[in-house]
């Protein structure tokens, strides 16, 4: 599995001619063969204005990136497009990378509403409700932008998703038992991808944080976050215990995070090493699902829970995406009394090729042997 522990540089196959660094701009013009057909994306560019000026610019789009006026209007007369930033944005709709934790929450000591990513969720709540069609486009650019990026991210990596609630309080076994789960998929190599909110979604995304440490770290951290068990009624308190813990112990073990500004009102997990966030629900839940190559681990939860295991199945019944993926259920009366998906998955899978793919285990302790017996 590839290392995600930190931002991964874009792979470059023959086909894949994207600048996503300043670095990278330098070194493809330091091999003398020009911007022609590139794609330029999100970088500044406003200290490169003698090379944009000489280089050749055919075909290229710079994508976001700031330049001079005079850089802008030689690489347009070169015959490249370019799409300047946008100004008074709450986020850049050309990202080349993920977002981190850092990024998300900078300015959270003047409280959350200050961060950027409560100022991203008001601008979507305020364009959305007025139907600007600029503003529709502009979200539709950013959430391909950061579908490019996890895909770059990803490359290689053997993914298991674990989906539950957010309404899973920390200081609960049941916090606890996932965050463990959490610590042992990543320690077996996994990368560990969830809807990147609060609750199962946290838990799972703080296990993997811990899989470095000596097993006695996570188990502190459960103590030091249950303080502050929930987001309500305050998002700081909740994401200022959770930044106390990795500035306790720094340089945690990465994992993937997928939530969505279209529920804003949850807040996205500190733990997710990086974190994937989209405008469009649709498009996240079917890309967070799509890239768990590795199989999911599905969590007790709600109407959403019942909906990710339904998402999933349904590519596994036509195989369109390939070879079914494993689909582990946790906790027996939850998934055939209390909301009983399991009887009508098992019904759908009866004599197809996911039949021998999915699995219904009590206890979440047991989830990753099923999960490795599916996938021996």
């Amino acid at each position: 599995m590839d290392d995600i522990s930190t931002p991964a540089q874009p792979y470059h196959a023959a086909h894949d001619r994207e600048i996503e660094s300043l670095a990278e701009f330098d070194e493809v013009l330091a091999r003398g063969g020009g911007l022609a057909h590139y794609r330029v994306q999100a970088v500044d560019l406003t200290d490169r204005t003698d090379a944009l000026l000489t280089a050749e610019a055919a075909g290229a789009v710079f994508l976001g990136c700031p330049m001079d006026d005079a850089a802008a209007t030689a690489v347009r007369a070169a015959g490249a497009l370019v799409f300047p930033p946008v100004p008074g944005l709450p986020f850049d709709p050309y990202r080349a990378f993920l977002y981190s934790p850092d990024e998300l929450y900078a300015s959270l000591a003047k409280g959350y509403e200050a961060t950027p990513d409560a100022l991203a969720y008001a601008w979507f709540q305020r364009t959305r409700a007025d139907g600007d069609i600029f503003a529709s486009m502009l979200r539709a650019v950013h959430d391909d932008a950061v579908s490019d990026a996890v895909d770059e991210l990803l490359v290689g990596a053997e993914v298991v998703g674990v989906m539950g609630g957010h309404a899973m309080a920390r200081g609960t076994e049941a916090y606890a038992g996932a965050a463990r789960l959490g610590r042992e998929l990543a320690r077996a190599g996994f990368t560990v991808a969830t809807g990147g909110g609060p609750g199962a979604m946290e838990a799972a995304n703080l296990g993997a944080y811990a899989a470095p440490f000596d097993d006695s770290m996570l188990d502190e951290a459960l103590l030091l976050l249950a303080a502050a068990p929930s987001f309500t009624p305050s998002i700081g308190a909740w994401a200022g215990a959770a930044f106390a813990v990795r500035e306790r112990w720094p340089d945690g073990g990465p994992s993937v995070g997928i939530p969505t500004w279209f529920y804003g009102h949850e807040p996205p997990n500190a733990f997710a090493a990086h974190i994937a966030k989209y405008f469009a629900n649709a498009t996240r839940e079917d890309g967070l699902l799509a890239r768990c190559n590795a199989g999911v681990v599905f969590l007790p939860g709600a109407a959403g829970t019942v909906q990710e295991v339904f998402d999933n199945a349904t590519p596994n019944y036509y195989e369109s995406r390939g070879e079914p993926t494993p689909m582990v259920l946790v906790d027996q009366a939850h998934w055939t009394e209390r909301l009983p998906a399991w009887p009508l998955l098992r019904a759908l899978a009866g004599g197809r090729s996911m039949e021998s793919r999915i699995a219904l285990v009590d206890r979440i302790e047991e989830a990753p042997a099923a999960l490795k017996l599916i996938r021996s």
